[in-house]
């Protein structure tokens, strides 16, 4: 069925992309898509937006785009100034200029800092946002890359420092270094200026498994130096191999010696320093699924004595779970969501029995994140950067000084985001729907200022796979939505990560059909509250919520005004014939498989194409990237033209870049949300259609 669109440069495949996307520019680029558009983009260039910050050395630093570079800047401040948008910031790479001179569209990932020396990193640079990285080591006294530095080949990969002149490397450069799914397997030690294939392999995951990668932990996590003693030289690595999604075995080992296993469940989530281990549980195979353990490592830094007894940290009951944890140098940070109210709690790892505690949060927060102030634990100490906002709330940063034990616990406030968006009278609430097994499923409705009840236009995002969990975001783009008399609903479906491993595992291979009915449960239950009407609903996700909504359309058609279906996964029976979609047949089920492959028939929306004869869908919108090396854009192209084959109208876009994360400068980015936007107003925000 349409096989030919599999291959991207093939001349029929090359003629449809060109013909549908003309159609849809034709139906979609109106002038309130420019005004949309124009908007977006200037809120992405805002001077004064929130600075969001780590700290190397003596300086500050923060990666933003701007008018003037809309691809982005990596800046530095001095740490002793406050970080703050007027501040006096100092340009240290111009990643506009540098695509420039190389002639690609490189798009930022990020920098390893060098936990010996923060002067020098490896910056770490995508292909057009794809999975395909570079890392370029960079001297941030000089401002250049290192002549002769660490310099990979353009694959799927990791890389980490294991010293001043050495670094780990996981990266696809052949067949034999990769997993099935085409992501690294094989680690290998990196002299400065070595090719990465000739370098020694330290460690190999299996060729069935996911992907492998490592991180290192020195003697400077203790507060000793490499001049201190012989211990102060010490280094351990911990090396991962990820088997499925969701689960993992973990070895270390100390000054190279030989790895020992790190005794944890494989299916268990968890985070390590030089000491201790912190994972939570993902079955009752030890403790209660969701329980959040501490135990230490079997080899570690600073003592040589036997492992203590592990610790149960917190264990769920009703509607609490452990949604994030983080191991720093001295302490233990992890949140618990209760009914979806964040809570986070603290542990003095230096004192001998102490107790989790609760850090009291300011009102009004409904997601609550952070991260250590320094980019790598190495160079500093344990202050930690926190966040809290909430739909309707912009983020607040605030400071944590958890290595000053003279001073009382207390978030201190750095900087706060200016507004986006009018919020007077708007409201978030939280209710639930019931689905059709009688599950209760929360969702969050995000309601305009002023709107018609039985007219509300709603647009209604899920996603519900992998055990993602959603969380509110302050964000300009709802924000226009719900300006204009929008509503924005987030939902809780089964699959997704929100209430622990059970609520994933529940909608797992032939559990799938669960996540689906939770999504149509809530589109039914915002009409039986009176809010609106199904014609006035559009449902919208991307990636496994693109498969959401492609079963929306195919299977609930009644129930949507219109559906924003964003790269997606829509071929249930082909996806792991591309190397990064056999990494799902653990959530999907194998399609060679008869008794998965007739589980995954029954809904794969490609295969449920009905004719316009017998069945009239809500308009479409299916959008996807030509570089989308995740979930291949095939997907989206079949669908579209098995649409048009039996006698439908979908609008269909392929971007030439961006990825599977749709990433780009802000021009581009702002027109790819604003041509969505354009589609809901010409479809659910309507108010000529009868009832």
């Amino acid at each position: 069925m349409y096989l030919y669109l599999e291959t991207d440069d093939d001349a029929r495949t090359l003629d449809f992309v060109a013909r549908e996307n003309a159609h849809s520019d034709a139906a979609l680029k109106t002038e309130a898509f420019e005004a949309d558009a124009a908007a977006l983009k200037a809120m992405m260039e805002r001077e004064d937006r929130l600075i969001h910050f780590t700290r190397r050395g003596d300086w500050l630093t923060t990666f933003r785009k701007t008018a003037a570079n809309p691809m982005g800047v990596w800046q530095r401040l001095p740490a002793t100034e406050v970080p703050v948008p007027e501040a006096a910031w100092e340009t240290m790479f111009d990643l506009d200029a540098y695509n420039a001179s190389e002639g690609r569209t490189w798009i930022w990932r990020g920098a390893v800092t060098c936990p010996w020396d923060p002067s020098l990193v490896l910056l770490s640079l995508s292909d057009g946002g794809s999975d395909l990285r570079v890392f370029r080591e960079f001297d941030c006294k000089s401002l250049r890359f290192v002549e002769g530095g660490f310099s990979t080949p353009l694959v799927r990969s990791h890389a980490t420092w294991e010293s001043l002149d050495h670094i780990l490397y996981f990266g696809s450069i052949d067949v034999t270094s990769a997993t099935q799914s085409s992501w690294p397997r094989v680690g290998r030690r990196v002299a400065r200026g070595e090719d990465v294939s000739a370098a020694a392999t330290v460690f190999a995951a299996e060729h069935s498994d996911v992907t492998g990668y490592a991180a290192v932990y020195g003697s400077e996590m203790m507060g000793l130096s490499s001049n201190d003693s012989v211990s102060g030289r010490d280094r351990l690595a911990i090396f991962t191999a990820v088997h499925t999604i969701g689960t993992a075995s973990h070895v270390v080992s100390k000054n190279g010696g030989t790895p020992v296993r790190i005794d944890i469940p494989s299916e268990s989530d968890a985070d390590s320093n030089h000491r201790f281990c912190l994972w939570r549980a993902k079955t009752d195979e030890r403790v209660p699924s969701g329980s959040l353990v501490l135990q230490e490592l079997p080899v570690r830094l600073g003592s040589d004595q036997p492992p203590a007894p592990a610790r149960v940290l917190f264990t769920p009951s009703g509607r609490q779970f452990c949604t994030g944890f983080m191991l720093l140098r001295d302490w233990c940070v992890f949140t618990i969501a209760d009914n979806m109210t964040p809570r986070p709690f603290l542990l003095d790892l230096r004192t001998e029995g102490a107790e989790p505690f609760e850090l009291p949060l300011p009102g009004g927060v409904e997601t609550l994140s952070y991260h250590p102030l320094y980019s790598d634990l190495h160079l500093g100490d344990d202050t930690l950067i926190v966040s809290g906002q909430g739909f309707l709330q912009p983020p607040t940063l605030y400071r944590l000084e958890l290595s000053d034990r003279t001073k009382p616990l207390a978030l201190h406030p750095v900087a706060a985001s200016p507004t986006y968006f009018d919020a007077s009278g708007m409201s978030s609430q939280l209710l639930e729907a019931t689905s059709e097994d009688g599950t209760a499923v929360p969702y969050r409705l995000v309601l305009p200022a002023t709107f018609e009840m039985g007219a509300l236009p709603v647009l209604l995002y899920g996603y519900g796979g992998f055990e993602v969990p959603l969380q509110p975001y302050y964000s300009g783009v709802t924000g226009r939505w719900l300006e204009q008399g929008g509503a924005y609903v987030q939902a809780y479906i089964r699959g997704g990560g929100e209430f622990g491993a059970e609520w994933h595992r529940a909608a797992k291979r032939d559990g799938r059909h669960r996540a689906f009915a939770d999504f149509a449960a809530i589109a039914r239950d915002l009409v039986a509250r009176g809010y609106t009407k199904h014609r006035h609903i559009a449902c919208n996700g991307g990636s496994n919520g693109g498969l959401l909504t492609g079963v929306m359309l195919t299977r609930y058609p009644d129930l949507f005004g219109a559906v924003w279906c964003q790269v997606p996964v829509l071929d249930m029976l082909r996806f792991h014939t591309f190397p990064a979609g056999r990494a799902w047949m653990d959530e999907y089920g194998d399609p060679d498989n008869a008794q998965d492959r007739e589980a995954m028939l029954a809904y794969s929306p490609l295969q449920a194409v009905r004719p316009a004869t017998e069945v009239t869908y809500p308009p479409i919108y299916i959008e996807s990237s030509s570089n989308d090396d995740r979930v291949h854009p095939s997907h989206a192209r079949r669908f579209a033209a098995r649409l048009r084959e039996l006698g439908h109208e979908p609008l269909f876009h392929e971007f030439t870049s961006g990825g599977h994360g749709g990433e780009g400068d802000t021009a581009a980015s702002a027109a790819r949300i604003a041509i969505g936007y354009s589609f809901l107003r010409q479809t659910i925000m309507k108010s000529d259609v009868s009832a």
